[in-house]
């Protein structure tokens, strides 16, 4: 037994935020091995990290699944600024490869899907959050970017809204949650501060969220857009033009004629419409089954045939019944939403990654 197979065999810990081996990342200072007792300790970005005894759990089983080990010791520690320096330097690589955001770069295999809607109100961000967390449930790699800067309710929406990003020497680790990345402005503004900006700092802001974010690898990612044909969603059709768009509408008229500007305006700039999703389009009662059109029917279909493309899904109203927007998968709404992500992935060619268990 020796400190170099003690490293390699910590070479399958990942640190759980940017999914990369500790060993690689330089996570591991300290390795001392006294007959068949090993002690090793590993250093973490920030003290009190939520994720502690994840990581803690992980090197422990991989050093007691090292022949001859019959002890594993864990100290947890925390990286020293300048410790911290060479971290981010890792992930963020060199110079020609920071230049630009990987997701950005025009050979990325990243999958770019915007959620639009002509107004507010239809649940287009919950239809967003729902659909990254099924993506995420078919083994997808998934990141999501709450865009809808004047209005951020993703973080509220996964329950996440009192989690603040690690940020290591300015590079931004997105929050975790259900196994997908989240990124939002509610996450740098103080509390029920209003956001009070211009077209120029709005398209800056929205680049930052790829260039200062180390995302990682990511299958697919999903940007929940702001209501109407404003300067954000201009930006993201002409940073993201392969981005492929969904509309969100309710079987209501109203809504239905609103949604169908967003789209127009999607098609003016080039974008793929894949196709339409109609939320809040019934109430099914638990016990007779029979089903109750609240906002009244045909809205979805009427956005569909108007722009020239397919209704997708039908989500019934629900209550997750806790404190998160997430449905969870045998619910009526998980189902809808995970028939949903299996008929995109299809449609867009996507192949899952397979996670390590």
């Amino acid at each position: 037994m020796t400190e170099e197979a003690i490293l390699e065999a910590l070479r399958v810990v990942e640190d759980p935020e940017v999914r990369r081996s500790i060993v690689e990342l330089e996570m591991v200072k300290r390795i001392e091995i006294d007959g068949s007792k090993v002690d090793v300790e590993v250093l973490l970005t920030i003290r009190g990290c939520p994720l502690r005894t994840v990581i803690e759990d992980q090197v422990r089983e991989a050093i007691l699944a090292v022949p001859g080990v019959t002890s594993a010791t864990v100290t947890i520690g925390t990286m020293t600024d300048e410790e911290r320096d060479r971290f981010a330097a890792k992930l963020r690589g060199t110079p020609e490869q920071t230049a630009e955001s990987p997701l950005l770069n025009p050979h990325s295999t990243t999958r770019f899907i915007a959620v639009a809607s002509g107004k507010g109100g239809v649940g287009k961000s919950t239809v967003t959050a729902n659909l990254a967390v099924a993506f995420a449930r078919l083994g997808y790699r998934v990141g999501v970017v709450d865009a809808d800067i004047y209005g951020f309710s993703l973080p509220s929406i996964f329950g996440i809204a009192d989690v603040k990003p690690v940020v290591v020497s300015n590079l931004i680790l997105p929050v975790q949650t259900h196994d997908v990345k989240v990124v939002s402005m509610h996450f740098f503004v103080p509390e029920n501060r209003p956001v009070i900006w211009r077209g120029p700092m709005l398209g800056k802001m929205l680049r930052n969220f790829f260039q200062e974010v180390h995302w990682g690898e990511l299958d697919v990612m999903l940007l929940d857009l702001p209501p109407g044909t404003g300067d954000v969603a201009l930006d993201v059709h002409n940073m993201l033009p392969k981005s492929k768009e969904l509309i969100v509408t309710t079987p209501h008229p109203n809504a239905a004629d609103v949604a169908v500007r967003a789209g127009l305006m999607a098609q003016q700039v080039h974008h793929d419409i894949i196709g339409v999703i109609e939320n809040m389009a019934y109430y099914q009662c638990d016990q007779c089954g029979e089903k109750a059109y609240l906002f009244g029917r045909g809205g979805g279909d009427q956005v569909a045939e108007t722009l020239g493309t397919q209704l997708l899904a039908q989500i019934p109203i629900g209550a997750t019944g806790k404190a998160t927007g997430i449905f969870t998968a045998d619910s009526l709404q998980g189902e809808a939403f995970y028939e949903l992500a299996i008929g995109l992935a299809s449609t867009l060619e996507m192949t899952p990654t397979k996670r390590k268990e």
